[in-house]
């Protein structure tokens, strides 16, 4: 299944506008996927003291409950595509979302920590499909006119569901008396928080029904009827619709199928390409910015923040989170990709480098000096911000722009892997390496930002400006 804007080809030509209002209901629906997959990422940030106080496990063990559900996450985007092509975009939304809607329920309601884990596993199944679902049948259903700006509500999605996720967390707590364990109708706080995730869940659900299913999957399967009377409600009904269906079977007979052996090439095993796209992937999770979105309210609560505070900051850095990537959508046309991307190396590096500072200082009476602590929160934001302008939409685009035609396939769900791995990595090892040393944990994440500006200076490619026929 192809996920890039290539799926169909562009015609040019300007689309009528009259049905654009069912067209962005469409993909407003579609993207409903990765608002679940930015709420049930950022969410257990709400939970994770209190899942170590009711458990009452050590870091190691409560990283590993946090972090088990990338390895769904990695199984959902491997096998999204496939299935897909077997039965069709909207049946996988709907898969995604039942998932969804059984890892919040079960997750709200464990035995016990192994069936904690079991459930964060099948809800990351379902991200991994969101992630995947999503930005292809959005691609394959608008107008090749509006395709792009349409295709920045998937983003624009998850960075809102991150956002809501904090609310709502911020929200449940206060209910509960500012108590992570406190009950509320006889189930504690964070019960509530890793449950209410049922109803976008069920939303998402309910509206996989109301859209209709991806034109180049009903060509694929010979119902080519369907597919015409698609693209009539999502282009006009004055478009060719002959041309049109004969446009996307040319594409799709193009299309070279690529595998693993096509990556292969050069003195170090993969193609040079390959391992920039690695590289990228790789520098976009070791800066630590997960950390802001799974621990913020456990790294808050640690240097002497009170649980409400805490939950506040994660709301707040959210709110950052969202304005970054409106900017990035705005300036990644106009300024182009490095040039993004090294603004955002540098700010990280400096606002990582202030928190490995201010993380240096003793605590006082359980909390951060004065200074320091305003300072950690100012530059914690920052990062947050320099991040989301930047390395956060960068990413992304480059690695849809930036392979050969021949390879994208295969190159993008190499470095997808690469990325879900060092997600892992970063999220696994936080709580035990911040019990170790807070302060030389951001010094590591500080080093890697500023090894990520030689990176795009040396290796990355301005893919800015050109046709993806030119990446060769």
């Amino acid at each position: 299944m192809t996920t890039t804007a290539t799926a169909q080809a562009s015609t040019g030509r300007k689309a009528p506008t009259e049905h654009l209002g069912h067209v962005i209901f469409i993909t407003a629906a579609a993207a409903m996927g990765g608002f679940l997959f930015g709420y049930d990422s950022a969410v257990i940030n709400g939970a994770v003291e209190a899942i170590r106080g009711k458990y009452e496990i050590g870091s190691a063990a409560l990283a590993q409950v946090i972090a088990v559900a990338l390895i769904g996450c990695a199984a959902g985007a491997a096998t999204a595509g496939r299935l897909a092509d077997r039965i069709g975009r909207i049946r996988v939304m709907q898969i995604a979302a039942v998932l969804f809607t059984v890892s919040a329920v079960g997750s709200a309601l464990p035995f016990s920590l192994w069936d904690l884990a079991m459930w964060r596993v099948l809800g990351g199944i379902g991200i991994g499909m969101a992630s995947v679902i999503g930005p292809a049948y959005i691609a394959e259903v608008a107008p090749p006119a509006y395709r792009g700006r349409l295709a920045s509500f998937q983003q624009a999605a998850i960075v809102i569901g991150i956002a809501i996720s904090q609310l709502v967390n911020w929200g449940i707590l206060n209910l509960a008396d500012g108590d992570q364990r406190g009950e509320i109708a006889g189930i504690e706080a964070w019960q509530w928080m890793l449950g209410v995730m049922v109803v976008p869940a069920a939303l998402y659900g309910l509206l996989s029904f109301a859209i209709p299913e991806s034109p180049r999957f009903l060509i694929s399967v010979g119902r080519t009827d369907k597919a015409k009377e698609v693209l009539a409600e999502v282009e006009g009904a004055g478009t060719d619709l002959d041309a049109r269906v004969a446009e996307i079977e040319q594409a799709m007979d193009s299309e070279h199928k690529s595998t693993f052996r096509d990556l292969m090439g050069g003195r170090s095993g993969l193609l040079p390409i390959v391992w920039i796209g690695i590289g990228l992937s790789v520098f976009q999770q070791l800066v630590g910015i997960n950390v802001a979105f799974y621990y913020s309210s456990t790294l808050w609560q640690s240097v002497g923040v009170d649980p409400s505070g805490s939950f506040f900051y994660s709301f707040t850095t959210s709110i950052i989170n969202i304005l970054g990537t409106i900017i990035a959508m705005i300036f990644v046309d106009r300024v182009g990709r490095k040039p993004l991307a090294l603004i955002g190396s540098v700010g990280m590096a400096v606002s990582l480098g202030l928190l490995a500072w201010a993380f240096s200082a003793d605590l006082v009476g359980g909390k951060l000096p004065h200074t320091q602590g305003v300072l950690a929160l100012i530059a914690a934001h920052a990062f947050v911000l320099f991040f989301a302008l930047s390395w956060g939409v960068v990413v992304w685009v480059l690695l849809g722009e930036m392979f050969p035609n021949r390879i994208r396939a295969a190159a993008l769900g190499v470095a997808a892997s690469a990325q879900w791995i060092a997600n892992w990595a970063i999220t696994a090892s936080f709580p035990s390496l911040s019990d170790w040393n807070l302060s030389a944990t951001y010094v590591m994440y500080t080093a890697f930002a500023a090894l990520s500006v030689p990176f795009i200076l040396k290796w990355v490619p301005e893919t800015k400006g050109k046709a993806l026929e030119e990446m060769g």
